[in-house]
């Protein structure tokens, strides 16, 4: 196991506590800051990109659009909330947590599946964040972008981000409160100027797009939502454990939706003036191109450091998944190797790729696929379940009540397994279409929601198996424990 501070450490500005449960006494933590967590997990300027992709891609007029700005934070974020009411019962990371269900060696499977999710979509941000600070330079100063100019923004994006998630929680619930008020007061600055200087006429005089292609831009949005779901626990297990599960749920659909309904919004507002934005490989410049410098410079280095915390979290809860792998090192360690996934791939990215949207859709769509198979069992398992064995889930040896069989709990890997396969034949995306992509799930975007309901019912259905040894532990804790 990684090595880690006992369970009565105690816990300073920089967090040292691993994969081992809060204890009672250190879960101080408040249901209301929950909504400054999920608002800074959605500052981010792609939410504009995306609006404007809604209008320019899916051929969605602004009603369209406002009903999918509503739809898919409640939908993911919704998903999100229930998932991390996990995190309060059993005090420890979603990674963690998730061994009790597919076992010790089971869990390796969809955990390193996510992990590896998880480089694409801190990849994607880290370019955000390199292409926002080019920007910038480029309006303040007249720095044209140049190769060595996107490896040093990258290394500076990407040095900080790994500053910050290995300072730990403490760091990331100020951060988090900062930005939230900041980039909250450029955005209503933002939303002023597009009142007063939008040819409104045009942006209401579009038509409606088809009703498959709004249902696709709500998986579109609901993708980067539903990316968080397995991180959601690692954000709560300092909550007490008599906190309100509804209040939980309530305050991460609010703190996402604040930020996703007007981003989105201002997104399609904003492609009435950018036609072009199909074929652009920057996915940021366009913000400075409709927006006057004295609101663009400060609304941009905001969204950097928004963009910064967002990653900063999604390694946060990476390492932990690193340490769920068997990585032996301390959790602020295990992040270092996401950073150097990120520098990689976002070189690659930045200066190999041909078309950033293209490769953004496509990679939220797989995102979506890949985490909805264990979205489905672990959220049937949390209905079955009101404690999880602290102990049991530290123990990787055959002795750990989450054993089971060889190290595999069958049922919970064959509904993962079969459901991942059932995702990815509906899907369809720029290099890639599954035998199915053509019916009507594939042709809505639905591969994800498919892949959720599969692993769902097939869990459900299954024969369920008794942790090992009859799980004395698990019985004891229950009785003291459950909520």
């Amino acid at each position: 196991m990684p090595a880690e501070p006992a369970d009565g450490a105690v816990e300073t500005a920089i967090e040292t506590r691993g994969l081992e449960p809060v204890p009672d006494g250190e879960r101080t933590a408040r249901v209301r800051e929950l909504v400054p967590t999920w608002v800074a997990a959605n500052i981010s300027v792609l939410l504009l990109t995306m609006g404007a992709g809604l209008v320019i891609f899916n051929k969605l007029n602004i009603w369209q659009v406002l009903l999918v700005a509503v739809a898919a934070p409640v939908l993911s974020y919704g998903i999100v909330g229930l998932i991390s009411i996990a995190g309060k019962r059993g005090g420890a990371p979603g990674m963690a947590l998730s061994r009790a269900v597919f076992g010790q060696r089971g869990n390796l499977f969809p955990g390193a599946l996510i992990w590896v999710a998880r480089w694409g979509w801190e990849t994607i941000n880290a370019v955000s964040g390199a292409y926002a600070v080019l920007t910038v330079l480029d309006l303040l100063f007249g720095i044209r972008s140049s190769t060595p100019l996107i490896v040093v923004t990258l290394l500076f994006f990407v040095g900080c981000t790994f500053v910050v998630s290995g300072l730990g929680i403490n760091a990331l619930r100020v951060c988090s409160t900062w930005s939230t008020y900041l980039f909250g007061a450029f955005s209503v600055l933002v939303l002023g100027y597009l009142l007063f200087t939008t040819d409104w006429s045009a942006v209401f005089a579009k038509p409606a797009g088809s009703t498959a292609m709004m249902i696709a831009g709500i998986g579109t949005i609901a993708a980067g939502g539903i990316s968080w779901v397995p991180s959601g626990p690692d954000f709560t297990r300092y909550l007490p454990r008599t906190a309100s599960a509804k209040g939980m749920v309530g305050a991460t659909i609010g703190g996402a939706g604040v930020v996703v309904l007007p981003m989105v919004l201002m997104g399609a507002v904003m492609a009435v003036g950018t036609p072009d934005l199909a074929s652009a490989q920057d996915p940021v410049s366009f913000i400075g191109e409709l927006l006057p410098i004295w609101i663009a410079v400060p609304y941009l280095v905001i969204a950097v450091l928004g963009m910064l915390l967002i990653n900063s979290m999604s390694m946060y809860s990476a390492g932990f998944t690193a340490q769920t792998l068997g990585i032996k090192v301390p959790r602020a360690w295990a992040v270092s190797v996401n950073a150097v996934i990120s520098l990689v791939f976002g070189f690659l990215l930045m200066v190999v790729a041909t078309s950033f949207f293209g490769s953004f859709i496509s990679f939220l769509t797989l995102l979506a696929v890949a985490f909805s198979a264990w979205i489905g069992v672990f959220g049937v398992d949390m209905l079955r379940r009101t404690s999880y064995d602290g102990a049991a889930l530290l123990d990787t040896t055959r002795t750990s009540a989450y054993w089971y069989r060889g190290g595999f709990a069958w049922q919970a890997m064959t509904a993962w397994a079969l459901a991942l396969v059932v995702g990815v034949l509906f899907t369809r995306v720029d290099w890639f279409a599954g035998p199915l992509a053509d019916t009507w799930i594939g042709q809505n975007g639905l591969g994800w929601a498919a892949g959720i309901v599969t692993s769902a019912v097939l869990y459900a259905v299954l024969p369920r198996t008794a942790p090992a040894a009859d799980a004395p532990r698990e019985r004891e804790l229950a009785d003291t424990l459950s909520n």
